[in-house]
């Protein structure tokens, strides 16, 4: 298919998307850690240590894959908005002819890319470690792995609005690892101190983990609509502050 035979904006969507992609595998810095750290750490921890069997690698499956989630929506677009705003290229992108949400459409399509990739790893190292789920099951897995890109990106696009490269890098960091510990997403949060348990209660990690552990038959915590109504809720309150933050910056 010729670039002709998009009628724009759609072949802008589609060049944007594409480019930010090559650009992030062309960044090996970015892509090694994001890709290949969650597998080294299921495998590890979930798999290679794992005496419990394949009932136990299956229920890591589910909080590693957000894990895999995490980082490439939270680097890219908070750390790498940051770098990009500290340069210019955002004031410059914004009036230039780029239709508008082009250039937030292709860094969500490059980390959920990136994520996808990770995801992939993971799910051979689960099937290494006699995980086996149903098509649906995978599937169901799947999706809720993908979907916890989006509040990610938010919170990381919140964060690389407001702050520059070296503060944005530093709060991507930390942002990475509370959520996958508050969140339960390496350990069962029960074996947190009681505070920790209740603070997870408003991480999204903890809820899209919690999904998970449904959309595979495991025991979760709470129910689904509670879930789904306070991922909502988070992303809700995210998405407000990444537009706030995008309006605040110069044109």
């Amino acid at each position: 298919m010729t670039d002709t035979a998009l009628a724009p904006p759609f072949g802008v969507f589609v060049r944007e998307s594409a480019a930010e992609l090559r650009k992030s595998l062309r960044l090996p810095q970015f892509a090694l850690p994001t890709i290949v750290t969650p597998a080294v750490f299921y495998g590890l921890f979930a798999v290679a240590m794992n005496k419990a069997g394949p009932e136990a690698a299956a229920y890591s499956l589910a909080g590693f894959g957000v894990f895999a989630a995490t980082g490439p929506a939270l680097f890219g677009f908070g750390a790498g908005v940051a770098v990009e705003r500290d340069t210019g290229l955002i004031e410059l992108k914004r009036v230039s002819p780029l239709p508008a949400g082009a250039y937030v459409t292709a860094k969500l399509v490059s980390a959920a890319a990136m994520a996808a990739i990770a995801l992939v790893l993971i799910y051979a190292l689960a099937l290494v470690g006699g995980v086996r789920l149903s098509a649906s099951g995978w599937a169901a897995l799947l999706a809720i792995h993908l979907l916890a890109v989006v509040p990610f990106a938010l919170i990381g696009f919140a964060v690389g609005m407001r702050l520059n490269a070296k503060g944005a890098i530093a709060a991507a960091n930390a942002l990475y690892l509370g959520f996958s510990i508050v969140g339960g997403l390496w350990m069962p949060i029960t074996m947190l101190p009681p505070w920790m348990q209740h603070v997870a209660w408003i991480t999204p990690s903890f809820h899209l983990g919690q999904m998970g552990l449904w959309a595979i038959g495991m025991p979760s915590q709470g129910s689904l609509a509670a879930h789904l109504a306070s991922l909502a809720a988070i992303t809700a309150a995210a998405a407000w502050l990444a537009i706030s933050g995008w309006r605040r910056s110069p044109a």
